[in-house]
């Protein structure tokens, strides 16, 4: 065992090789090739129990919903049908149709989207066990138009909220184009009882990568909402979206699940609803790695840099979102110096760098590297820019 802040019970070197639970990764790369994501089946359902053990502690009711944007690699929705602790959180036609595939009840389906078309319609329509949150009146009235006395949600803007970046942030001081706002939120009701939509979940999500000191951000968010769920007695389910953090910087204060439990408990009791949560970060993120050869060793103006075999189209968190990632060889080599450098992808692009001032044992050309926390927003987000969109994918299961 080592000493690396991003080392855990399931990831960290074993006799000098990395090993992501029961594999060695030097040896999977063998055979896998480069770039690879790897997941961690047994992380992945650490993480839901960590979730359910919190919120059952404080008693309260409540479902998860994976949020299938973060990752759709087939085998592991599969894995995620097969542990039956979540269901799925959706937001197009297609990935109702996976979630579908894959052995997921529409009942065990939320469909969370926005600018919703005329085509999104009537496929929700073919779906009627399908949970809907809308996130404007043009939505709502063209679904309750469609589907009368379907029961809906409705997405709502607290206008408070807090990010990791302000590209993921949702609500707050800037209008953003998600869920209704106050100042139009009785129209809604109006509309919803005209139309004969009964009304039965409130929705809203207010921002990604949140964390224990953002808690109190977080109960300021929960006491907005308790403000529309006095205007809809025939609300019965608050659904708190995503957004759960994951720790991506030594200093990073990672998400007390505890503290976190504690809020929501206090404030469910006060507007009498069970609770809908939508995680996808927290859920894939640290339980998958993206594997990757360095090609190139070479200082430029004083710049170390290194060069690997993918790109941003691959992984975007750090060119879109600033989210910074950990790097771990394959190999440890003790002998080799610490050295402060960047890490750039193979995509002509000059955004396509994947840390900068990165500290760490100086790489050698053929060596692989692991990039930590890559397991979310990956592979889904992928891209065939410059027509290098190539990439493998395996889970790992411990039978």
């Amino acid at each position: 065992m080592t000493v690396h802040w991003w080392a855990r019970e399931r990831l960290d070197y074993q006799d000098g090789e990395l090993h992501l639970g029961r594999q060695n990764l030097a040896n999977l790369v063998k055979s896998a090739g480069t770039p690879t994501f790897v997941y961690d089946a047994t992380r992945i359902a650490q993480n839901l129990d960590r979730i359910h053990t919190a919120l059952d502690k404080h008693a309260v009711e409540h479902e998860i919903f994976f949020a299938l944007k973060a990752n759709r690699y087939l085998p592991l929705v599969t894995f995620l049908k097969l542990n039956g602790r979540c269901g799925l959180d959706v937001c197009s036609p297609n990935e109702l149709r996976l979630g579908r595939q894959v052995g997921f009840r529409e009942e065990q389906i939320v469909y969370t989207n926005t600018s919703v078309s005329k085509e999104d319609v009537e496929w929700l329509a073919k779906h009627p066990r399908v949970h809907v949150n809308v996130d404007s009146l043009s939505s709502l009235r063209r679904l309750a138009t469609r589907c009368p006395g379907r029961p809906i949600g409705l997405r709502v803007n607290p206008q408070v909220g807090v990010a990791y970046h302000d590209h993921l942030a949702y609500s707050g001081d800037k209008v953003t184009k998600f869920g209704i706002y106050a100042d139009r939120f009785g129209e809604a009701l109006d509309i919803a009882k005209a139309l004969g939509a009964p009304i039965n979940t409130l929705h809203f999500h207010m921002g990604s990568g949140y964390m224990t000191p953002d808690l109190a951000t977080f109960d300021r968010v929960l006491s907005r909402v308790h403000q529309f769920v006095g205007q809809c007695p025939t609300v019965t389910t608050l659904d708190i979206g995503g957004g759960l953090g994951v720790s991506m910087r030594p200093e990073d204060a990672g998400l007390d699940l505890d503290q976190w439990a504690t809020v929501i408990a206090r404030h469910a009791r006060e507007m009498g609803v069970k609770i809908q949560i939508e995680p996808g970060d927290y859920v894939i993120k640290d339980a998958g790695v993206l594997l990757v050869e360095v090609n190139t060793v070479e200082t430029k103006q004083g710049t170390l840099f290194v060069g690997v075999n993918a790109g941003f189209n691959v992984q975007n968190s750090y060119a879109y979102y600033d989210m910074p990632y950990a790097f771990a060889p394959l190999r440890h080599d003790p002998a080799a110096p610490i050295v402060k450098l960047s890490i750039a992808g193979n995509i002509n692009e000059a955004i396509d760098i994947f840390g900068k001032g990165v500290e760490m044992r100086r790489p050698a050309e053929g060596d692989y590297l692991a990039i930590v926390n890559a397991g979310g927003y990956g592979s889904s987000m992928s891209s065939n820019h410059c027509m290098r969109g190539e990439f493998s994918e395996y889970i790992l299961f411990d039978i």
